[in-house]
């Protein structure tokens, strides 16, 4: 004979789910977050199309820092009461990434949400440029793991290395140097005057290898149940190395 199914079964499963990953991205300059021609605009709706559970994933310009951490404290206020209790912040899993001062506000963002007590699992950085005010150098110690690509080619590049407020507690994974020297990258869709003086800076932009190697990580902190099957995420599944 068969067990009978316990009533609260549901609501037990639905308690014992994991919260959504929060990933909060920033566009760099004076981008918009809904221009499409940037690959972070790209990524963040390329997210939302193959994780439609478990995945809350928002872009903003860089400028817009008070609007994501607003929206950050919304997702994580499980019960909408507007309150945070200590077990709802220590739950979160987010992940933040950017270019240029993108990643700087990236950075930035992370240091609000430590005075939070609000863990980040992740921050990216794309030719990290240093905003007015900011240290994008120095990873808060909520941050788990950081990873930094950079260029130094050209009159405007990336911050060529992060390094951890306390080691024990954040993972640097790594300051990757990208070199477009010998392989340019296509930047047609870009105006002419950042083609001629900052060129290498948004070939990195540009470079769909470091956002195959930054889709790969933010894949690595969804659970299992998250994935569609993979027909529907072909083409995106290089893992980090």
């Amino acid at each position: 004979m068969a067990r009978p199914v316990s009533k609260d079964t549901p609501a037990r499963a639905a308690v014992e789910q994991p919260p959504p990953l929060i990933v909060i991205g920033f566009v760099g300059g004076f981008v918009r977050h809904d221009d499409a021609g940037h690959q972070e605009v790209q990524l963040a709706a390329r997210l939302r199309r193959h994780y439609p559970s478990g995945l809350e994933v928002k872009i903003f310009e860089n400028h817009l820092g008070g609007e994501a951490h607003q929206e950050i404290l919304r997702a994580l206020d499980a019960g909408h009461n507007g309150m945070l209790p200590a077990a709802e912040r220590l739950k979160a899993r987010i992940v933040l990434y950017g270019h240029s001062w993108g990643a700087s506000e990236a950075v930035a963002m992370a240091r609000i949400l430590e005075r939070d007590s609000v863990p980040v699992s992740l921050t990216i950085q794309v030719d990290s440029v240093s905003k007015p005010g900011q240290d994008d150098k120095l990873i808060p110690a909520n941050v788990a793991q950081a990873i930094n690509f950079y260029q130094l080619n050209g009159l405007l590049h990336g911050r060529r290395k992060i390094v951890a407020a306390d080691p024990l507690h954040t993972q640097i994974l790594g300051n990757v140097q990208l070199d477009y020297k010998s392989k340019p990258i296509n930047c047609d869709g870009y105006p002419w005057y950042a083609r001629i003086f900052m060129k290498p800076h948004i070939e990195i932009e540009s470079d769909p290898g470091v956002w195959d190697r930054i889709e790969s990580l933010i894949r690595s902190k969804l659970p299992p149940a998250a994935l569609l099957p993979a027909a529907a995420t072909q083409g995106v599944t290089k893992q980090f190395n």
